[in-house]
């Protein structure tokens, strides 16, 4: 580990423009640590980024602390270790058997104009910036032709740079080497459909092939003709329906974003059945337990209509998530966008893996559905 001590206290000044720390062997400890350097009245500091389910934690170091921090993290935590400087790129990896591997590799230093900001509170970095022109932002009219966010769009373009956020934290749990089939039920207007395939064809430079689906033949006509005009090869939209949707061979991702009621148990039930590697779904207007719910313990809670409502709502999401965990995925629920925007705001977002978990998990499932009186679609679905 000397020489990776050696290269942190190199790499850890004001250059650096983030460490991100991937790959975890702990979900419960942390799923991803991100280091940049900030200015702490007038000190270079450095301010360590954790996520844990659906908590951030920030911690800001010293550098001796942040190198041995890091390397913590590289012996007991993190299989990977990604490092952007200005002039230089590095990927620290580790084994199965814990052998440690550095390579790094200059680039090209982009002309600056004016100094970088370090301000503790400095304006968020999004994965498409803004001032720089996006041809389907453009397309869509959230930019305009000069790049420019148009201001009664702003809430979409932060909800756009979220997703390809949450897309950007499984994108080594896709596929390599060979295309990447992705399916998007219930696409609507597609502004998240378009971003994903922007980010994972022209910025990602990934293999893809993506479907949006929706029952709405004149949105599917719209969004038909920009991804046409735009030239995005591999990326088309089709009129159906998700509960009778077929796909020849194998799926990879499916997306469902607020697809309402059980369509969203029709979409995760598809990609089950698929054993798709990765789902992110963001449900929508959970009507069918609130019909159903009922609990004479917590009569004083169901009596009111807006609170049973919301407790059917979290009931719904936590069951489908439960059932998810059973079918050997990973699964958390995440918040997609601040309440402010929407109350709608909860993803289920679950990654394969080779983990199955019958037994304990179902039986405290069917435990809880039925203290409750309620059958959930996708159980029966699967």
């Amino acid at each position: 580990m000397d020489e990776l001590r050696e290269f942190f206290l190199q790499v850890l000044n004001e250059d650096l423009i983030q460490i991100t720390l991937s790959g975890t062997r702990d979900r419960k400890r942390a799923e991803k640590v991100k280091v940049r350097p900030v200015l702490l009245k007038g000190t270079l500091s450095f301010q360590e980024t954790l996520y844990r389910e659906t908590k951030v934690y920030h911690v800001n170091y010293e550098k001796e602390e942040a190198v041995e921090k890091l390397l913590e993290y590289i012996k007991t935590l993190f299989r990977q270790a990604q490092v952007a400087a200005l002039g230089e790129e590095a990927t620290v990896l580790v084994s199965k058997k814990g052998a440690v591997s550095l390579k790094r590799r200059r680039k090209e230093v982009q002309q600056e104009t004016g100094e970088r900001d370090l301000a503790h509170n400095r304006a968020r970095r999004y994965i498409l910036p803004e001032g720089e022109p996006v041809d389907f932002l453009v397309g869509l009219g959230v930019q305009t032709p000069q790049g420019q966010v148009v201001r009664s769009k702003y809430d979409k373009f932060r909800q756009i740079n979220r997703y390809l956020e949450f897309i950007e934290d499984i994108l080594d749990k896709l596929p390599s080497g060979r295309q990447v089939r992705i399916i998007d039920f219930g696409c609507g207007k597609s502004y998240l459909t378009f971003a994903m395939y922007y980010y994972l064809h022209q910025v990602q430079r990934r293999d893809i092939r993506v479907t949006g689906l929706d029952l709405k033949a004149d949105v599917i006509a719209r969004c038909s003709a920009l991804a046409a005009e735009l030239g995005y090869e591999g990326l088309d939209f089709q009129v159906g329906d998700i509960g009778s949707w077929q796909e020849e061979g194998g799926v990879d991702m499916v997306v469902s974003l607020h697809a309402c009621d059980r369509a969203t148990d029709y979409a995760l039930e598809k990609a089950v059945k698929w054993g798709a590697a990765v789902v992110m779904a963001v449900p929508c207007c959970q009507h069918e337990l609130n019909g159903q719910i009922h609990c004479d313990t917590l009569q004083p809670l169901l009596k009111y209509g807006l609170l049973k409502e919301r407790m059917a709502a979290l009931v719904t999401d936590a069951l489908r998530a439960e059932m998810l965990e059973q079918r050997g995925y990973d699964t958390q629920i995440v918040e997609f966008i601040d309440m402010e925007h929407t109350p709608k705001n909860l993803m289920i977002r679950a990654v394969k893996s080779s983990r199955m978990r019958p037994g304990t998990s179902g039986a405290g499932l069917d435990r809880m559905a039925e203290f409750l009186h309620v059958n959930p679609a996708l159980k029966e679905l699967l």
